[in-house]
């Protein structure tokens, strides 16, 4: 009869993820994830399978986690426009040590390219589901005559997410928060121009 497990898998989970997101694909060994996840080696294999897998897993996880946290930064603010400028200033309100983690998704994108198929579409997934939220902040921003009538809600969205996107790299290769906050006011401001 097989032992049950003696570990929760959630939380093993993530231990991987932070040490996949703190040192790369690459860079985690064997070591480095059974420390994290704090289990043995058979427990690992057994459970999630190879790193390649593992290393998936935990890719899926964080973007759940990291959609639910934009999502979740909504709140009741009744300005679609300030809401659009609270995303784009998060790096000013992170730690350094934050910043220079960057965002898993991004660093997984940079490292494989399009070389792993899961990879492109876990990013692609991700991109469609902010770029849809963006929109319709954009589209409410409209709405309530803080952005033109006329701006292309689908080509803001994908500028802004580009705009995030870029932040969150220079974030990670030690941009100042200041340097970070004329980019983000820039933005706000260049879409109120619009009017």
């Amino acid at each position: 009869m097989a032992r049950p497990k003696e570990f929760d898998r959630d939380a093993a989970l993530a231990g991987a993820l932070q040490v996949f997101w703190t040192k790369g694909y690459e860079g985690a060994s064997t070591d480095d994830l059974l420390k994290g996840m704090k289990i043995g080696r058979q427990s690992m294999y057994d459970t999630f399978g190879d790193k390649q897998a593992l290393f998936l897993e935990s890719l899926r996880s964080y973007h759940k986690l990291d959609n639910k946290n934009f999502f979740d930064h909504l709140g009741d603010n009744p300005s679609p426009l300030k809401v659009l400028h609270g995303f784009l200033a998060i790096f000013t309100r992170r730690s350094d040590e934050e910043n220079a983690r960057g965002c898993m998704g991004i660093n997984a994108t940079t490292a494989f390219g399009r070389a792993n198929p899961d990879v492109t579409q876990l990013a692609r997934n991700t991109a469609t589901s902010v770029e849809d939220m963006l929109a319709q902040l954009v589209s409410a921003a409209k709405d309530a005559g803080e952005i033109a009538a006329t701006v292309d809600v689908t080509a803001t969205a994908s500028f802004i997410y580009a705009t995030l996107q870029g932040l969150t790299v220079r974030a990670q290769a030690g941009a100042s928060r200041d340097e970070l906050a004329k980019v983000a006011d820039f933005t706000i401001e260049a879409l109120k121009a619009m009017r």
